[in-house]
Parts: structure tokens; sequence; C-alpha cells
């Protein structure tokens, strides 16, 4: 297979076709991206190249949908519990901590590189590290220093207001 002839031929149908279903075209771009470094290592025939890449870029679709929904829920369960229970404060007010929360840790994965994101992401969702170590391609006994790095990178570019905040530190 010619890597750079396709992808020469697919990343625009496939970056087009991602985009459209996410409607997110940094998420679109993300997708088709990891799309063409998983072609990377597959020896396909020319011929079927268009059809893999477009299946895998809907899997992983797919499976950020479900990490997205579950992270919320998530998220909306401990913070349902901890809010009601811990603070208290008026509904408007916990829902703005909430929303200055999740946009501090947003900036601060944002910040992280990718392999960083999906450690601590993956870590987040139960994944054992044996199937963290498969998914990002390393031994399954680095897996632990790598989440500890990421963390600590997390934690360097999180908001030490947030931080505090959420590490239940106060003043």
């Amino acid at each position: 297979m010619d890597f750079e002839a396709a992808y020469d031929s697919h990343w625009v149908p496939l970056f087009r076709y991602v985009d459209r279903m996410v409607g997110d075209s940094d998420l679109a771009a993300d997708v088709a991206q990891e799309s063409f470094v998983r072609l990377l290592d597959q020896d396909i025939p020319d011929d079927e190249v268009r059809r893999w890449l477009f299946t895998v870029a809907t899997n992983l679709v797919r499976d950020e949908a479900r990490m997205t929904a579950r992270r919320r829920r998530l998220l909306a369960q401990r913070y349902e519990q901890s809010d009601l229970t811990n603070e208290p404060m008026d509904l408007p007010d916990r829902v703005a901590v909430r929303s200055e929360r999740v946009a501090a840790v947003r900036a601060a994965l944002a910040q992280l590189p990718a392999r960083d994101r999906q450690l601590l992401l993956m870590r987040e969702e139960g994944f054992r590290y044996a199937e963290i170590a498969q998914a990002i391609e390393v031994a399954p006994g680095s897996v632990g220093t790598l989440l500890a790095r990421a963390l600590r990178r997390f934690v360097e570019a999180l908001d030490p207001r947030i931080a505090e905040d959420m590490s239940g530190g106060g003043g």
C-alpha cells in the first residue's frame, strides 16, 4: 500500500465525513489523523483502504461518543452527590462553580499531549493497565509511570485556584 497516495486521496473526504458526524472540526481532524496513524500499521490492499479508513473513523467517533457520555454521566453523578451534601450554596452558585471547574479541567486537558490525555481519560474510564498499554502501544509495566507523569503535567496545567478548590483545600 502506498501510504502517501492513500493520504492524498482519502484525507479530505475522511475529514469531511467525520466533521459531518461530530460537528467539531478539531475532533474531526483528530479522528481522521488517528485513522491514518492506525493505517500505518496495516497491510491492506489499495482497493480496501478507503473502506477500512472510514470504518476505523466511524468506530473512533462511536468510541469517543460513548466515553463522552459516560464521562458526563459520571461527572454529573459526582457533582450531584458532592454538591448537594457538601456545599451550602444555592443552585445557581453550584452551577457556576461546576461550570468553572469543568472549564478549568478541559483547559488543562487541552494543554496536555494527546497521549497524556488518552492515558488520564482511559484511567478515569476504568481501563486496566493492560488495556491502556495495548491502546497506546507500550509495555504494561510502563503504564503506571506514564500515568504519574501525565497526572503531574495535568496538575501543573490546572488553574491553581481550581486545583486547590477541587482538592478540598480552602485558604
